[in-house]
């Protein structure tokens, strides 16, 4: 394993995410990238709260800011579009061995209507795929 691509936006899952890829990172000299999708909802108004590019922005500087004080370097990617389909395909075009992403704990109702992208990350991606609880 050479690269891993974690799934950040400045929550408490993708946090635990990014500590889990750090340390694997560190055990497998592996290289890491970021990636925090702004989303793109056709034909309704955002509701997430992190739909704003500065947010995301933001997002990403804490992200290398934490990752730097761990002795890496990320890769940043800031994309727009479906949120667990961009991933999936950040990781296939950039040849990522493993993404990490968080896990929100949603319940059934709250999947059901927001959709849960770790879970499609985890079942409709090519590559191998750690989700952190």
């Amino acid at each position: 394993m050479k690269k891993i691509l974690i799934a950040y936006d400045g929550g408490d899952a993708a946090r635990r995410a990014l500590d889990l890829a750090a340390d694997l990172a560190h055990r497998f000299d592996a290289t890491v990238g970021v990636v925090s999708v702004i989303p793109v909802h056709a034909g309704r108004v955002p509701v997430d709260p992190w739909d704003d590019r500065d947010v995301h922005t933001t997002e990403l500087a804490e992200a290398a800011k934490l990752l730097r004080a761990q002795g890496l370097e990320p890769v940043m990617h800031e994309p727009a579009g479906d949120p667990a389909a961009t991933i999936e395909k950040i990781a296939e075009e950039g040849s990522y061995d493993m993404v990490v992403v968080g896990s929100r704990g949603l319940g059934l109702l709250s999947r059901a209507l927001q959709g849960s992208v770790s879970e499609h990350v985890a079942t409709h991606s090519k590559t191998t795929v750690v989700v952190a609880r």
